[in-house]
């Protein structure tokens, strides 16, 4: 019975990948590093040993080495211009979710959202484009992080906040010169 159960298992699992593959445009991933089933990447970077979970949506990023990012997480994303009379991509040269332009105003470039090294963000997180994650860092499951994080350091919340440092200065100090990452 727990064979057949097994068997089911990975059934399932492989159907996912194979009926629902990631979507990636203009991406560098690393050859160690995984992109699970449904995930959208466009112009996208990810580093050695790192993963990006299922349902995850990111643009215009960098993620470094040793990252784990956990299932239906958003990183970076387009900019809309705030000093037009309208923020609708119509009043944008070029192509447009719309299929239409009323002028040839160029568009705003999107910022790069930069994870580092050996970061992990929890499930369900939105992260701002031309956010930098530093190395250690953890992001609480559901946070909305709008500021960069420093390195070791834990944060949560609606903004994310400070929750505490994941080790004293001098470790932290050692583990960023170790560059452990890189080896």
């Amino acid at each position: 019975m727990q064979l057949l159960k097994n068997v089911k298992l990975v059934i399932a699992k492989g159907l996912k990948w194979i009926l629902n593959p990631p979507a990636l445009r203009d991406c560098q991933i690393d050859k160690t590093a995984r992109v699970c089933p449904r995930s959208e990447l466009t112009n996208v970077k990810v580093g050695r040993y790192s993963y990006v979970g299922s349902q995850c949506f990111a643009v215009n990023a960098s993620i470094g080495h040793f990252c784990s990012i956990a299932d239906r997480c958003c990183i970076g994303g387009a900019t809309h211009p705030m000093d037009y009379v309208s923020t609708s991509p119509v009043f944008h040269a070029g192509k447009n979710i719309m299929r239409t332009n009323f002028s040839s105003h160029s568009a705003p470039k999107s910022k790069v959202t930069v994870i580092e090294n050996d970061v992990w963000i929890g499930m369900g997180c939105y992260v701002k484009a031309g956010v930098t994650i530093h190395t250690g860092a953890v992001v609480g499951m559901g946070s909305v992080v709008t500021h960069d994080i420093p390195p070791y350091e834990i944060w949560a919340g609606n903004p994310a906040r400070f929750i505490r440092k994941r080790f004293d200065e001098n470790t932290i100090e050692k583990l960023l010169n170790s560059e452990w990452w890189d080896v």
